[in-house]
């Protein structure tokens, strides 16, 4: 027993110590602070004493140096004011009451709300594991409390947000949010997105035990966009570092990208991600053996009015078709080659390039192999191998017999869509020969 009290007096001890440092500092800062200030006013006074000047004017200028001084003297109570309380609010949060430590928080949310310096400050008092234990508390109150502190002392600055999660936070979490309300979910999926900003940093994130609650969040239905897309943004974090890949998709996550990739609101922030794990083997493994692949991706590919998720979609597309002929005949069968020539026609810059590429794997499939690089490329057949010749000549008729009749299939639901969006004079140029050879491949 005298083990921990000991060491529950060093520790106290050592804070104290670290605050009363603290405080001397702020207490230099200020009285430099108002040295400079008083110093002001009197080079004036010598510079005025040099002229030939009114005595009315001389009158003034003492009334306006002495207006200046009380001015000086009031800012220098506000500023002893505010070390006092903070000093009394760190002070409360370390020592006081349950009740008493939140009234504290709400005072330290403010004075983090005013500058990224005194958020500094009030981290280096150590708080934030007082804040951390509150933001995991049961009850509601003291963990809101504390989740809303964390997320402004974290805004704008790594340091905090590394600390934050040195104490500890990340495995504290719970891994459900069934008894926890929508507030404080959004307030959860709001300091999980800023502490995910740390995975591409010097101070990666060692821990992923946070994973099944992003995921939990994602999975619950009736919770809001906001919440959602901070979701979606810490996982997007994570994933622009390949060795969370592994963890990223052994957590399920993929199924859940894919699900909400059908919405609008929040699909861009999911195919991003989908995007970073399709470069994996393990998340392109993991996007294979969905069931909603490729259908999701090519209906993504027919919103016109979210270019960004139609640049994105066809190049996870692009991926996951190279050099493979199982995953190009379902594209193949679930209608993709006219949706394609939508998207070259109407698509933004970037969609119409990936597509054209894409477009012309397909047509080159009967008579290629894939690249080490690329898509299906031209192989070099024997000379006098009319076999192979035939094979070319068959498999060439047929890809332009396809690409006619879907460019004849879709070719008016097109150019009413493109009158509609004022692109007709694009389409003239395209519809004049309704050949394979007018696409641009």
């Amino acid at each position: 027993m005298s083990t921990p009290t000991s060491s529950s007096s060093s520790s106290i001890w050592v804070l104290s110590n670290i605050k009363l440092q603290f405080f001397a500092r702020i207490r230099r800062f200020l009285q430099s602070k108002a040295t400079r200030k008083r110093c002001e006013p009197s080079d004036r006074f010598d510079t005025a004493k040099n002229k030939t000047e009114p005595d009315n004017k001389v009158e003034n200028f003492e009334t306006v140096q002495v207006t200046e001084k009380h001015k000086e003297k009031e800012e220098e109570e506000e500023e002893e004011e505010s070390v006092i309380m903070m000093q009394r609010t760190v002070k409360m949060l370390h020592f006081g009451s349950w009740e008493e430590k939140e009234v504290a928080v709400k005072e330290i949310e403010k004075l983090a709300k005013e500058d990224v310096k005194v958020r500094k400050l009030i981290t280096e008092l150590g708080v934030v594991p007082v804040l951390v234990s509150m933001a995991v508390s049961p009850v509601n109150s003291r963990r809101q409390a504390g989740l809303t502190a964390l997320i402004h002392l974290a805004d704008g600055t790594y340091t905090n947000k590394a600390l934050i999660v040195e104490a500890g936070i990340l495995s504290k979490l719970p891994n459900t949010i069934d008894l926890v309300d929508e507030s404080t979910t959004s307030k959860l999926a709001e300091l999980l997105l800023s502490l995910s900003s740390l995975a591409n940093t010097q101070f990666p994130l060692a821990s992923l035990d946070f994973l099944p609650l992003l995921r939990n969040i994602l999975e619950t239905g009736s919770r809001s966009f906001d919440t959602k897309q901070c979701c979606l943004g810490a996982l997007y974090n994570l994933s622009t570092v390949l060795e969370n890949a592994g963890p990223l998709v052994s957590s399920g996550v993929v199924p859940f990208l894919l699900e909400v990739s059908s919405v609008k609101e929040v699909s861009e922030k999911a195919l991003a991600t989908l995007g970073n794990l399709s470069v994996t083997l393990m998340g392109k493994k993991a996007m294979e053996n969905s069931s909603m692949v490729p259908e999701r991706f090519i209906e993504i590919l027919s919103w016109e009015d979210k270019p960004k998720c139609q640049e994105l979609s066809v190049y996870i597309l692009m991926i996951l078709a190279h050099q493979s002929s199982l995953q190009r005949k379902k594209m193949a069968e679930a209608g993709i080659v006219h949706v394609l020539l939508e998207v070259v026609l109407l698509g933004s810059p970037l969609a119409q390039k990936r597509a054209m590429k894409l477009l012309q794997w397909f047509k080159d499939e009967r008579q290629t192999r894939v690249g080490p690089h690329s898509g299906p490329q031209t192989p070099r057949f024997a000379m006098g191998s009319p076999v192979n010749q035939i094979e070319a000549k068959e498999g060439k008729k047929l890809m332009k017999s396809l690409v006619k009749q879907s460019l004849h299939r879709n070719m008016e639901i097109i150019t009413q869509r493109a009158n509609a969006a004022g692109e007709s004079s694009k389409l003239k140029s395209l519809i004049i020969s309704t050949s394979s050879k007018s696409l641009p491949y």
